[in-house]
């Protein structure tokens, strides 16, 4: 019986115990790291404009809501409220067989016309005041648009052409704000108010 020589057997490379990541392994992942950073950061800047144009767009609209509570609060318990056109230091009705509509409302609390309240559309810096009899005067809301902010109107919405006793006030109130230092956002908020008291 012949004896064959042993089959030489392949050694096999032995790894290491702590072998560490190749170069294009770390590559990768630095790679796939900073993708999630960035999607990370883009969609937290985009959440911080969304809040900010929440914020400006609620306190637009808080400041005129404000706004217009005031107004219908004083021609609530108003005992006579007269359309017209007005400024700080002046107020004139319309007259008689006119439309009623007007920059401005006068409203008297009682019977006594030394006794009022004011509010007018001043132009000049698009902002609606409020001035009473004892000399204060008020912003009540700024960056108004529209010019004929106040109708004396029927229950139809149709604008009268007289003083009819329970005649409805409407206040329509546009304005813009400037927002995110790019574009002008545009408002509109409206209301219709009578005396509590008609007779």
């Amino acid at each position: 019986m012949k004896h064959l020589p042993p089959i030489p057997v392949r050694q096999l490379p032995v790894r290491v115990k702590h072998a560490g990541f190749t170069l294009p392994e770390v590559m990768i992942a630095m790679g796939v790291f900073s993708l999630v950073v960035m999607g990370v950061v883009t969609t937290h800047i985009f959440g911080l404009q969304m809040a900010t144009m929440n914020q400006s767009k609620l306190l637009a609209t808080q400041d005129a809501r404000e706004a217009l509570n005031r107004v219908r609060d004083d021609i609530r318990s108003g005992k006579i409220v007269y359309v017209g056109n007005g400024n700080s230091s002046s107020f004139t009705r319309i007259p008689a067989n006119s439309p009623q509509q007007g920059n401005a409302i006068l409203i008297h609390p009682n019977l006594n016309t030394n006794r009022f309240v004011q509010y007018y559309l001043d132009a000049t810096d698009d902002a609606l005041k409020r001035r009473t009899s004892g000399g204060r005067l008020d912003v009540v809301a700024n960056y108004i648009t529209n010019l004929i902010p106040f109708r004396a109107e029927n229950h139809l919405g149709q604008v009268l052409t007289n003083d009819q006793n329970n005649r409805v006030i409407r206040m329509n109130l546009e304005f813009y704000q400037w927002e995110f230092h790019e574009e002008f956002d545009y408002y509109r908020l409206q209301t219709k108010v009578t005396r509590r008291a008609i007779e």
